[in-house]
């Protein structure tokens, strides 16, 4: 009874793991990023894929903390696609799990660069909507979406999928957690999924005070910067990187 009860732990299916990217899922080319695919259960080994194709790591060490990190290096258009992580046990047959949820990679530069600016002119008093506009060159063709980023965030800050060429972001009741550097990219909703070149940057400053009923007040700038924003992070590491994670580095060709 008791070999029977932990037979059926053994084949109990493992939970679907996360997948996030770092330091962007929207990268320039020849660079790197890393996959950190995670999931609660310990002790269990990890696999990428891309579309419907899973990457050879079926000889990937097992995980003791349930934490993988896969390398991509020499980025290239045509390594951009959907990727999703599993883990699994291997056994006859073997325990997997569902796959993570798709993290679309884009590598920049496939496509000309759209211009970024603001629709508000000087001084914006913290509290009020801001609103951005992306806009795609007139001679770029086809269904096209839109993302905006902000320096620091791995994923986009809003995402959009215009009829025409332009797209606005709005940034709501802003505040000085709002402040940073944005630009945006376009891309295809397809394969290829190639990519433009990020806009030029496009810096909120937002100038303020904490008052002693902490409410907060204060001014936001807009200054451009002909700078791409996210060409300096790579020389970051984030605070979560664990040196007793499972690393693996992917070569692409």
């Amino acid at each position: 009874m008791i070999s029977e009860f932990f037979c059926l732990l053994c084949l109990e299916p493992l939970p679907k793991p996360t997948l996030r990217a770092w330091p962007s899922w929207v990268v320039p080319p020849r660079s790197s990023v890393r996959l950190r695919c995670q999931t609660p259960t310990k002790n269990v080994n990890f696999a990428l894929g891309k579309g419907n194709i899973l990457l050879d790591f079926s000889r990937s060490p097992t995980s003791k903390k349930g934490l993988a990190e896969f390398h991509l290096t020499g980025l290239r258009t045509s390594h951009a696609g959907d990727y999703t992580c599993e883990c699994y046990r291997p056994g006859a047959p073997d325990i997997r799990s569902p796959p993570s949820e798709v993290i679309l990679l884009l590598v920049t530069g496939g496509l000309p660069k759209p211009s970024l600016q603001a629709h508000q002119r000087g001084v914006v008093t913290a509290g009020d909507d801001v609103t951005l506009q992306c806009q795609r060159p007139d001679n770029v063709f086809g269904p096209m979406r839109f993302a905006l980023l902000k320096a620091g965030t791995a994923g986009p800050i809003r995402l959009r999928t215009p009829v025409g060429k332009e797209a606005d972001f709005s940034l709501q009741t802003v505040t000085v957690g709002d402040a940073g550097n944005y630009s945006c990219v376009y891309f295809q909703t397809g394969t290829p999924f190639w990519a433009s070149q990020p806009s030029d940057g496009l810096e909120i400053r937002v100038r303020g005070e904490v008052l002693h009923d902490f409410s907060e007040v204060g001014e936001i700038q807009f200054i451009s910067s002909s700078a791409c924003f996210y060409f300096g992070c790579f020389a970051c590491f984030p605070s979560w990187v664990d040196p007793s994670l499972t690393y693996n580095t992917i070569r692409l060709r």
